[in-house]
Order: structure tokens, then C-alpha cells, then sequence
């Protein structure tokens, strides 16, 4: 992203020349100044922050670009200027689904987008709270993709309302674009005694729509009264931990197995929720789940691992129990078994179940295939999505075009 231009452009008052420079490399502008790690991505790497002045806001000035490009419409519809034969198939509205979707209905392509919600936009919409990224910003964006020609297929399981075989026989080319929503979980017993954090959000988020919630009004996926603990250190334990404050609990923790230092969540994330009444305990891991609460292990640190981080060791003797009326467990997510769950044969798959792919053309093992995002990734971050996503949609573009694929059809 061309960051020091638009900022320029916007010092100078020219708005509309900022918004046109940012919305060139990026898709959603308005949502990756939202809920981008500003502080550990552009803003951490800004020479004016590192000597020491205070970084420039880029992400505040991101979105506010953005907002009043919508404010003054210059955010201009997705208009063709020719249509073309060519079909592609998305599997997933969230970002990188959704970039992709953009930038091939701009070529004039057919574009259909499956999803298994009723509502496109993915962790966008029923993962990431209201309080960071506003619902009806997230479905500006869904509308004009829906006015521009996208046609969403949605509460639509692959698999089961439809085989993926079908969706390939439909389509030209298919992008596969499902993210990664299958919870971490804590070896041994469970007996219910905890909630996963996807689930838990997405109550929360569904209840802003005005949804019936069963699970939220019988204060199964409700904080409201309750003594709550979150286990994780990332940026979903960060959401879940300031969605609970919202939602009145009488008291937060944050369990991380390791120092604020080796937290993967951002840090401005942490001083919001420290400012906001949440208490962290750190070097502390989950060993299972009582009656009354977390049965919990104190840690210390010892030799950095691989990556240079170090390793928590347990402390011998040192259980307890972090007494809880609400357990979340926030603890990452993986990859379903994406060839296993859809009867695929010949897609391949890496040691960590994600989709093997190429990191330039994004093509699978499955000629007219493609991948993007978390399901290539693991779980990242949106901004990668969307760049994914944009370069996925170029190569889809040179594949349908090729004599090879018309002589096919």
C-alpha cells in the first residue's frame, strides 16, 4: 500500500486523490484501518515513531479517508464496461472471497459467492465485535457488491446443500476462500464447561442485528452478571475479554501462558482492555475445567524456541483453580478437512491441513482451482486476505482467458 502518498495527499487537503491512491492496492480501505494491528504492522514501523515523536495514526487517517469518500460519493459502483462469459465460483464471503469478487466483477466477470452464513463478509461480520468494526460498514461493502452484479449463495453448506464438484461444474474456475474456523481445543475432558470464543462472538454480533439468539437470552453465550475467563493470548481472546466488559460481566481475566512481551495480540488491543477493567494473568496455562472454574498451572519462561520465543515451562506443585461462571476458550483456530469434508479427491493439503498453494498465482493441485487467505495461510490477518484475494483474482483472470480454457468449455 502506497501509505506515505495518500498520507501526503491528505496533509495537502486533497481527499479524493488520498482515497483513490489508497483504494488502488486495497480492496476495504475503511475496514483495514479498523481492525488492522496498526502497531505492530505500518504504524510500528514508522521512522517518526521510532525516534521517538509519536507515530502518524495511519490507520485513523485510513479510515477516515475512506468514510468520507463514502460521505462525498466517490466511491464509485462496480461498473463493467463489458460483460463477460466467463464464471467464477467463490467458496467464502469473507475478505479474501469478497477482494476477489471486486476486482473479477470490475473485468466484467460472472461472479457467484457460496456461504455458509446468511450474511456475507465472514469473521467480518460475526467474528470481530461491533465496538472495533461497525456491522453496517462491513454491509456498505456487501451492497455494493450486490448492486455491482455478485450474486451471494448464502446459508449454503459445500458438502452437504451443495457438492463442490457441482460448484466446479457450474464455474470456469473456483476460489476457494473459506478461512479457518475450526477451535483449538484443550486436551481432556470438557463436559460443557466451557464455550468456544467464535461461538461467543457470534451471539454477540447477531444480537446487534436484532437476531433471535436463544443461546444469548438464556445467558449461555451472555457475560452479563458473570465472572468470566478467557483463555488466550491473541487477538479473538482480545475481542472476547472487551465484548464481556460490554456486556456488564461482574469481573474479567485473561489467561495467557506466557509474559505480556510473547503476547501474539496486538498491545494497544491489551492497554484497551487493561483500561477498560480486564485483568490479565500472565504465565499462566489451562489444564482443564472443574465445577467452579479453570484448573490452571503457574508457568515461567525458559530457552526461546525456534522462532526466538520463549518457551513456558511448568511450575511443579503450582495448581489452582481461576474460579468462573463463564469460560471462553480463545485459543486459535485450525483448518477443517477441506478434501475429507467435500469428497475431493487430488486436492493437496500441507502438514497443517491447509491448502497447498501457490504463493504467486495462488493455484491448487486441482486445474481451475484456487486458494486464498487463513485456508492457505493459517490463521492471519485480513489485510493478507485481501491481497490474496486481488492477486487471485489476476491470475483467474489470465486462466479463463487462455485458449486452453475456452477450447474446454
Amino acid at each position: 500500500n502506497n501509505i506515505p502518498d495518500w498520507l501526503m495527499l491528505t496533509a495537502e487537503g486533497r481527499l479524493q486523490e488520498a482515497y483513490e491512491i489508497s483504494q488502488a492496492t486495497n480492496t476495504f480501505p475503511e475496514i483495514c484501518g479498523r481492525i488492522c494491528p496498526q502497531d505492530r504492522l505500518c504504524e510500528g514501523n514508522c521512522v517518526i515513531e521510532q525516534s521517538g515523536h509519536g507515530t502518524v495514526t495511519i490507520g485513523s487517517v485510513e479510515k477516515y479517508i475512506t468514510d468520507t469518500a463514502f460521505e462525498e460519493g466517490w466511491v464509485q459502483p462496480i461498473a463493467p464496461k463489458a460483460e463477460r462469459e466467463e464464471s467464477v465460483g467463490i467458496i467464502g464471503a469473507g475478505p479474501g472471497g469478497l477482494a476477489a469478487a471486486d476486482r473479477l466483477r470490475r473485468a466484467g466477470v460472472q461472479v457467484t459467492v457460496y456461504d455458509r452464513y446468511d450474511r456475507g463478509g465472514g469473521l467480518l461480520t460475526y467474528g470481530i465485535p461491533g465496538f472495533k468494526l461497525e456491522k453496517d460498514v462491513v454491509m456498505k461493502r456487501m451492497k455494493q457488491l450486490e448492486d455491482g452484479g455478485v450474486t451471494f449463495v448464502l446459508n449454503c453448506n459445500v458438502g452437504s446443500d451443495i457438492s463442490f464438484e457441482s460448484i466446479r461444474g457450474k464455474h470456469n474456475a473456483v476460489l476457494i476462500a473459506t478461512g479457518v474456523y475450526k477451535s483449538r481445543e484443550l486436551p481432556g475432558p470438557d463436559a460443557g464447561k466451557s464455550v468456544r470464543a467464535i461461538d461467543y462472538l457470534t451471539a454477540s454480533n447477531r444480537k446487534s442485528f436484532g437476531d433471535d439468539v436463544p443461546e444469548f437470552d438464556s445467558g449461555e453465550l451472555n457475560a452479563g452478571g458473570k465472572r468470566v475467563v478467557v483463555i488466550g493470548g491473541g487477538d479473538t481472546a482480545m475481542d472476547c475479554v472487551r465484548t464481556a466488559i460490554r456486556q456488564g460481566a461482574t469481573s474479567v481475566k485473561c489467561l495467557y501462558r506466557r509474559d505480556r512481551a510473547n503476547m501474539p495480540g496486538s498491545q494497544r488491543e491489551v492497554a484497551n482492555a487493561e483500561e477498560e477493567g480486564v485483568e490479565f494473568v500472565w504465565l499462566t496455562a489451562p489444564k482443564g475445567f472443574s465445577e467452579t472454574g479453570v484448573m490452571a498451572q503457574k508457568m515461567r519462561l525458559g530457552a526461546p524456541d525456534a522462532t526466538g520465543r520463549q518457551m513456558p515451562e511448568l511450575i511443579e506443585g503450582s495448581d489452582y483453580v481461576e474460579e468462573a461462571d463463564l469460560m471462553i476458550k480463545a485459543l486459535g483456530f485450525e483448518p477443517e478437512d477441506l478434501p475429507k469434508l467435500w469428497g475431493v479427491d487430488g486436492l493437496e493439503v500441507t502438514r497443517w491441513g491447509t491448502i497447498k498453494a501457490d504463493y504467486q498465482t495462488h493455484a491448487t493441485s486441482q486445474a481451475g482451482v484456487f486458494a486464498v487467505g487463513d485456508i492457505v495461510r493459517g490463521a492471519s490477518l485480513v489485510v493478507w486476505a485481501i491481497r490474496d484475494g486481488r492477486e487471485a483474482a489476476d491470475a483467474i483472470l489470465d486462466y479463463v482467458s487462455a485458449p486452453a480454457a475456452v477450447a474446454a468449455e
